[in-house]
């Protein structure tokens, strides 16, 4: 009997004290959430405005974008440790090749092959990308160049082919001996039905003029994106998003580069 009574005071005694810090902790959730709130509901830095033509690195809510300095270090490592004899450099359609390894490796194991292509890059990125490291270390026999579709929303046809023209400077400044397979912008349609917009129009007029940088010598301009239409007009099964490649997709730019790259790399 004593102690059942001992048991419901040191219950009743848990009870009554509990309370206190449970209102405490509430309180501090509490101010926690406000603080948080308050946090996200600040304007977000603007990113600064970048040319087609000069050097910068991603940015994301003004600040250096933290996936792609990552992406970049890990490219800039790859490039000290050497061994690689022809880089793909771009985008995320160059990227995509990670999604396409079957068909990477058939057409372009033997050439010691790396990829640079990272999601979202602008002629910019790619610039300073190359002039912060990524051809340290590696003197390729080619680099295979597509980049520009990016800016296509925002800059003109004239300063995007003034960024494609830079990054071609900067891999001879890092690399004279270095060949550029130059491919012209890919074309792009409009979701949902893949038609042309105008943001193919542009790129048509930056593929007219970057086409003025080939040589035959250390610069070899290749335009395959006919091959990517069928009777005129992108197909889903092609690009799926009317932007980026399936499988498919990139066996027809596989097939399509692999005559020239043999030659170059000869």
């Amino acid at each position: 009997m004593k102690r059942t009574v001992l048991f419901s005071t040191l219950a009743l005694a848990t009870l009554l004290a509990s309370p206190a810090p449970l209102y405490a902790q509430a309180k501090t959730d509490a101010k926690d959430a406000k603080k948080d709130a308050k946090k996200d509901a600040q304007p977000k830095k603007p990113n600064p405005v970048q040319a087609p033509d000069v050097a910068a690195p991603k940015f994301r809510d003004g600040e250096p974008d933290a996936g792609f300095l990552k992406t970049h270090e890990r490219f800039v490592s790859i490039a000290k440790a050497g061994g690689v004899d022809v880089l793909f450099l771009g985008d995320s359609i160059t990227a995509g090749w990670g999604g396409a390894k079957e068909i990477w490796e058939k057409a372009f194991g033997a050439y010691k092959p790396a990829n640079f292509g990272i999601g979202g890059d602008r002629t910019q990125h790619v610039l300073w990308r190359i002039t912060n490291g990524e051809l340290d270390g590696i003197k390729p026999k080619v680099v295979v160049l597509m980049i520009g579709t990016n800016n296509s929303g925002t800059d003109e046809a004239d300063g995007i082919a003034k960024g494609v023209t830079a990054i071609v400077k900067a891999i001879h400044a890092k690399s004279p001996t270095t060949k550029v397979l130059l491919l012209a912008v890919f074309p792009r349609g409009t979701k949902p039905d893949g038609a042309f917009g105008p943001q193919q129009e542009k790129l048509k007029q930056v593929n007219a003029t970057i086409a003025k940088l080939n040589d035959g010598k250390s610069v070899h301009y290749l335009d395959i994106g006919e091959k990517f239409l069928t009777a005129g007009v992108l197909k889903a099964e092609i690009m799926p998003d009317f932007l980026h490649l399936s499988k498919a997709g990139y066996q027809i730019w596989a097939d399509a580069i692999t005559p020239k790259l043999a030659e170059l790399t000869k």
